[in-house]
């Protein structure tokens, strides 16, 4: 009997609850969502029902309850006003020791260390991390506008312009031309008398 006091010390030192975060540290931008997980140690013996676990925001002035479960059952009005209607929570990744807390529409006061504690059968445990919700990036910068308009064309535009200009206006002088010199033509034709056919005999 004395020998088997060690040993049970030893299970129960081995069996007690163990919380650790999925990660320590979180990065997100104001308005968007995230989903803050921890795990905990089970046993045959944990269900549900015998879980109480307590989330909280730890600030440097207050300490808003984020999420609380007791006998297995959420208690949603211990939540603080800053998290109401934004935290969902998974049902089904619990019986694994697993809680899943899912923020959404972040703000920047969100930002802090959330500390969640979780009882069970075999003893209680804490672990915590940190969120940090920056400020949302400025609005994109608008589109520059369509500097083409015929009240002031862009330079693309106006080189285009100058050489369609251009091509009317050599094409006008060429057909200027042309109709110049048949009609000079036809004049010194007309002048001499026409068009003179000659032909011989044999």
């Amino acid at each position: 009997m004395i020998c088997r006091i060690p040993l049970l010390i030893s299970l129960n030192c081995i069996c007690g609850t163990f919380v650790n975060v999925a990660q320590t540290s979180y990065q997100a931008e104001e308005n968007h969502n995230i989903t803050l997980e921890w795990m905990f140690t089970t046993t045959t013996d944990t269900s549900p029902n015998s879980l109480y676990i307590f989330c909280q925001l730890i600030t440097d002035h207050t300490a808003p309850v984020l999420f609380e479960l007791h006998e297995g059952v959420e208690v949603p009005e211990s939540r603080d006003q800053q998290f109401a209607g934004r935290v969902q929570w998974d049902k089904d990744v619990l019986r694994d020791g697993r809680l899943r807390l899912h923020v959404s529409s972040l703000r920047t006061e969100d930002s802090g260390q959330y500390l969640c504690e979780v009882m069970t059968n075999s003893g209680v445990n804490s672990s915590d991390c940190r969120l940090n919700v920056c400020a949302a990036r400025d609005q994109p910068e608008p589109e520059r506008p369509n500097t083409d308009t015929p009240e002031r064309p862009n330079t693309a535009s106006r080189g285009r312009i100058g050489l369609y200009c251009g091509l009317g206006l050599t094409a006008a002088v060429v057909v200027v031309v042309f109709v110049s010199y048949l009609f000079i033509h036809c004049q010194s034709d007309e002048s001499s008398g026409g068009f003179t056919l000659s032909y011989s005999s044999a």
